[in-house]
């Protein structure tokens, strides 16, 4: 790291008196021992948050960006911190038109002038990672064109480095360190800052989400153009929205808001479960109404450099989570965070249960229109840090976007009852996961891979009872048993024996998989093994 930078930290980390973030009796000797002379400065008037808020303003767009990112992680910040880095605006100024046009015209090997009939010098808006511009093509569409800054791979690479030696710092000096896995937080920010850092992929999410929505009248995607589009230039469609949260506008066109609201939930869990492909920013700035239609109101998206996927099981244990929780079967939520490995095995289940009944009845005593949906899911998170549940950075993305999505959806329409449009939509996509419809459309999707594999079967079976000679111990027990055992006992020990060895290679053939995931083979196999096994 540039000595430059490292003193330019230096500085506002002695400014904001960071240091007191961390408790003293956790800092190392070497941090105490240079930090000695910092107790004769006055001791700071901001609280904590502001303090924090302030320093990553200072530090530049990259660490704002990280602050906006814990912003949207209430479960592993505390309550006042979080409030304070909401506030975190990126607002940056903007760098010269030439050396915008310059950058365009080497990635796109012509002058402006060929690729444009018009471009408008003057950016339309101005952010961290890129700022965007007006244009018009030759064949007369109007377009923006999204331009990556200069040199901003090289100072993210540096901030990056920074961020994941404080992350090592965090999980070994701060209290719940190491349940906090800062350092997959930060790697989880790479990823999502690398991304985008690529408007190829950009591109490429937005093309996706278009086809995802194509004919809907719930969101409109604008057209990428694609010939114009590389890894630092993104040249798109320009849409002629009102911006979601300008509500006069919106109220001047007499919009109907609650179905504005509500289609913003449905936009949400059509992505997460029907598509399993979620924009995964929607902030305010990110998201426009269109200007038709206002009694049938359609949201248009915009800026979908991140976007986020669930596995299968995370779908399905998510879905059956937030099911249970408001029919206040908690029995089913604490089992439910146990069979999906988001909290250990060995789990006390009626200890789990009660304390999720703690935190959910006082909540549930309001209508359900007064009840924050995604402050249950952040509450019930919270709850299992008791129970040393870890970061599920699978569902750090999901968790920020139902927070926008709630929060926007309320600001639109306060009475918003999120879980009048969650519930059918949840209890439907459940009957349909286990529709015939289904089932027969996942044969012809695995079908061929199935029937390719089919012949390797013999081979994964021998392989399998090659490697139960690891069970030999179990299996020595179970002779010694059959000759000391009557006959109808004997033939019990062999049938389990005999399970256990299938189910040895069910495992091996599906692999740790779910029972939803699993080959016919192997699901041949393990059906044989339960059978066996129970049979008197």
């Amino acid at each position: 790291m540039p000595v430059a930078r490292s003193l330019t930290i230096a500085r506002v980390f002695l400014r904001y008196r960071l240091d007191t973030l961390l408790p003293r009796e956790r800092r190392p000797l070497w941090m105490r021992v240079l930090g000695a002379p910092l107790r004769l400065l006055p001791q700071p008037k901001q609280s904590r948050g502001e303090r924090l808020r302030r320093a990553l303003e200072a530090l530049g767009p990259i660490f704002v960006k990280f602050g906006q990112l814990l912003s949207t992680r209430p479960d592993l910040l505390p309550a006042d911190v979080v409030e304070e880095l909401n506030h975190l605006q990126d607002n940056v100024a903007p760098y010269p038109a030439e050396q915008c046009i310059a950058r365009i015209e080497a990635a796109l090997e012509a002058p402006i002038e060929q690729l444009f009939a018009q471009f408008e010098r003057t950016p339309l808006a101005s952010a961290s990672v890129a700022q965007v511009h007006a244009a018009v093509l030759a064949d007369g569409k109007s377009v923006v064109v999204k331009v990556l800054r200069p040199g901003i791979d090289r100072i993210i690479e540096q901030d990056l480095r920074l961020l994941a030696l404080i992350a090592r710092w965090v999980r070994r000096y701060v209290p719940d360190g190491r349940r906090l896995r800062p350092e997959e937080v930060v790697e989880d920010y790479r990823h999502t800052i690398e991304g985008e850092l690529d408007l190829v992929r950009e591109a490429a999410n937005a093309t996706e989400l278009r086809r995802n929505f194509s004919g809907s009248p719930l969101l409109y995607v604008p057209e990428i153009h694609w010939d114009y589009t590389r890894e630092t230039v993104l040249v798109m469609e320009r849409i002629d929205g009102i911006p979601v949260t300008d509500l006069k506008q919106l109220r001047a066109q007499n919009t109907n808001m609650q179905l504005l609201a509500e289609r913003g939930v449905e936009i949400f869990f059509k992505q997460v479960f029907e598509h399993n492909f979620f924009h995964a920013d929607m902030h305010p700035g990110n998201i426009f109404v269109s200007r038709r239609h206002p009694q049938r109101p359609q949201y248009i998206a915009i800026d979908t450099a991140i976007v986020g996927s669930l596995s299968r099981e995370d779908q399905y244990y998510l879905a059956r989570n937030l099911l249970a929780m408001f029919r206040r079967d908690y029995r089913m939520v604490a089992e439910l965070h146990v069979q999906s490995g988001w909290v250990r095995a060995d789990t006390p289940i009626n200890t789990f249960e009660s304390a999720i009944r703690a935190v959910c009845e006082p909540i549930f005593e309001k209508p359900l229109g007064e009840i924050s949906f995604a402050r249950v899911l952040i509450s019930l998170f919270q709850t299992a840090r008791r129970f040393d549940m870890a970061v599920q950075p699978q569902l750090v993305l999901l968790q920020k976007t139902l927070l926008n999505i709630e929060g926007l959806g309320r600001q639109l329409y306060p009475q918003l009852d999120l879980w009048k449009t969650a519930h059918p939509f949840l209890e439907r996509w459940m009957r349909d996961r286990i529709h015939p419809r289904t089932i027969i459309g996942e044969i012809k999707r695995y079908g061929p891979e199935w029937l390719e594999k089919f012949p390797q079967l013999p081979q994964m079976v021998y392989s399998a009872l090659d490697q139960s000679r690891e069970l030999a111990p179990q299996l020595q027990a179970i002779g010694t048993a059959l000759e000391s055992s009557s006959r109808n006992g004997r033939r019990r020990y062999v049938r389990r024996a005999v399970a256990i060895v299938l189910a040895a290679g069910a495992a091996l053939v599906a692999s740790p998989q779910w029972l939803a995931s699993m080959p016919p083979a192997a699901l041949a196999m393990a059906a044989a093994a339960l059978a066996l096994a129970l049979w008197p």
